[in-house]
């Protein structure tokens, strides 16, 4: 990555066009070909920038200074950087990232509940985890303790299009005898947090509804450290 701290200014000309006058900015050019520019204020956004592939030329304008153009060979959109002044400049080989590892998305709590069902709800243990139906996989099977079914459909957030897949895998699982000998397979539609609208369609069909303490699963969350 090259990284520059100018003095600059910044016209865009494509399908608009913006400027950004003569001001102390943050330029980034990526090992992707990919260039943005940057103050300091507006966040992680950019204030423009050009995404990959793209072509950085150097060179001058008529006044003598430094000129960045970036054009993009797929579009006739053009970002021409003009710098009156470079501050500093330092390239950086990153290497390969690794990626971002996310805590507490739904594949971690399918992993903690499959561990600890009856938190869902008292007597409920497992059968599997990603029971396959024809139309994809429930995230929890499950018996209650008078050994009729449960699926568990699990969401970091819980809305309304997770009832209606829940529904889908009910209506799917009730047609299986199998299941359905100690009764029709009941439904628990757990996350960590759910929206009124999902709760309302969900005990609307019958759909029992679980808010998932994620810390507490993990074993984080300290019962003595509370107030109330």
């Amino acid at each position: 990555m090259r990284l520059v701290v100018a003095r600059c200014q910044v016209d865009y000309a494509g399908r608009l066009t913006a400027h950004l006058p003569m001001a102390t900015r943050v330029l980034m050019i990526k090992a992707d070909g990919s260039v943005l520019v940057h103050s300091d204020g507006g966040s992680y956004k950019p204030l423009n920038w050009m995404s990959p592939p793209c072509t950085l030329r150097e060179g001058v304008d008529d006044e003598g200074r430094r000129e960045w153009t970036v054009t993009s060979p797929k579009t006739d959109d053009t970002l021409r950087i003009t710098l009156e002044e470079v501050l500093h400049e330092a390239v950086h080989d990153l290497g390969v990232d690794p990626g971002l590892v996310k805590d507490g998305v739904e594949k971690h709590l399918q992993e903690l509940l499959a561990e600890h069902p009856a938190t869902l709800a008292e007597g409920l243990s497992l059968v599997r985890r990603e029971f396959p139906t024809a139309i994809g996989p429930v995230d929890l099977m499950c018996r209650d303790a008078a050994g009729v079914s449960v699926a568990v459909e699990i969401k970091r957030r819980g809305e309304i299009d997770g009832v209606e897949q829940l529904t889908r895998y009910l209506q799917l699982l009730n047609r299986d005898p199998a299941l359905t000998r100690r009764g029709p397979v009941q439904g628990i539609f757990a996350a960590q947090e759910i929206k009124p609208q999902a709760r309302v369609l969900a005990t609307d069909r019958g759909i029992a509804c679980a808010v998932v303490d994620y810390d507490a699963l993990r074993g984080l969350d300290d019962p003595t450290s509370r107030l109330f």
